[in-house]
């Protein structure tokens, strides 16, 4: 029933731009967090941006801040990613997460109880 769907992804030079999007079936979606994670080949899932209920509060890696910015729609549940100044470090695959408790610590991967299956972004040298 739960379902989070990503879209957005592919291959873009360095320097360029994406947008990533989740499309969340979440039944507390407007008071969940809702996060980004990147994992890139033989590498954690690390953290990317997380944005709260309300759509103010976000938080970015260190990686990331001031290139990634994330929102949401909670009319929609979407959830969006936009990604500035890319870099060839950022390849990855992302996924979108949501927590609809908002439990613990916002920043790690087992607080969120649901899943999307991930998006491929590769950013070329």
């Amino acid at each position: 029933q739960v379902q989070l769907v990503e879209s957005g992804g592919g291959l873009v030079q360095s320097g360029g731009s994406l947008r990533l999007s989740c499309a969340a079936s979440v039944g507390a979606f407007s008071t969940s967090n809702m996060a980004w994670f990147r994992q890139a080949p033989g590498n954690e899932r690390d953290f990317v941006a997380v944005i709260g209920w309300s759509g103010d509060g976000a938080y970015y890696a260190d990686s990331v801040r001031g290139r990634f910015t994330i929102s949401r729609d909670n009319a929609k549940k979407m959830v969006y990613l936009q990604m500035n100044n890319l870099k060839p470090e950022d390849t990855a695959v992302y996924y979108c997460a949501a927590d609809p408790l908002s439990t613990g610590d916002a920043r790690q991967a087992s607080v969120y109880d649901y899943w999307g299956l991930g998006t491929q972004v590769t950013v070329s040298s």
